[in-house]
């Protein structure tokens, strides 16, 4: 059962960890922390973190892009002004120069095993550089920060986000 005291702790972690990475939270702090709660329920209900506004159906591995925070926030925050469920906003929001609007989800009716990872983001598929396809490892990408590394295996926690091993994508063989 989720507590206020447990939805007012992960608020204040998922509040300084924005900060200290340059993204901001709604500044309706009820408003947050409601989302904050959905976000918990789902912890216990599934076991991860999927965003509260959106159907989680089947395991994990099927619903990795939208565990909070999840694939689609940097492109709706740059093109919206938030993500789709407004947890996060972007600094003109924070600051209260832009109104929050409804999104469309970009998550579509497509399940997401079916999407290429360019298409989950909406970014045109890329092609590797020739010189690239001679690496001696793959290349593996962060699907929350981007962070890339080369190595046999993704890294058990993204050294930049802290996003888990689950998280990452082959970028480039």
């Amino acid at each position: 059962m989720v507590t206020r005291f447990d939805v007012e702790r992960r608020y204040l972690a998922l509040k300084r960890d924005a900060e200290q990475n340059g993204y901001h939270l709604n500044p309706d702090e009820d408003f947050a922390k409601d989302l904050v709660y959905g976000l918990l329920v789902n912890e216990e209900r599934y076991g991860f973190v999927s965003c509260p506004c959106r159907l989680c159906v089947g395991p994990r591995e099927v619903n990795l892009d939208i565990i909070c925070p999840c694939d689609y926030r940097d492109g709706d925050l740059a093109e919206y002004g938030t993500c789709y469920c407004a947890l996060y906003v972007s600094e003109e929001v924070a600051a209260g120069k832009r109104q929050v609007e409804p999104i469309p989800d970009k998550r579509g009716p497509v399940p997401p095993e079916c999407l290429t990872p360019q298409e989950k983001v909406g970014a045109p598929a890329a092609t590797a550089p020739v010189a690239l396809a001679s690496l001696p490892y793959p290349v593996f990408r962060c699907r929350v920060c981007g962070y890339l590394c080369a190595r046999d295996e993704p890294p058990e926690k993204c050294p930049i986000c802290g996003a888990e091993k689950d998280r990452f994508e082959k970028f480039l063989e």
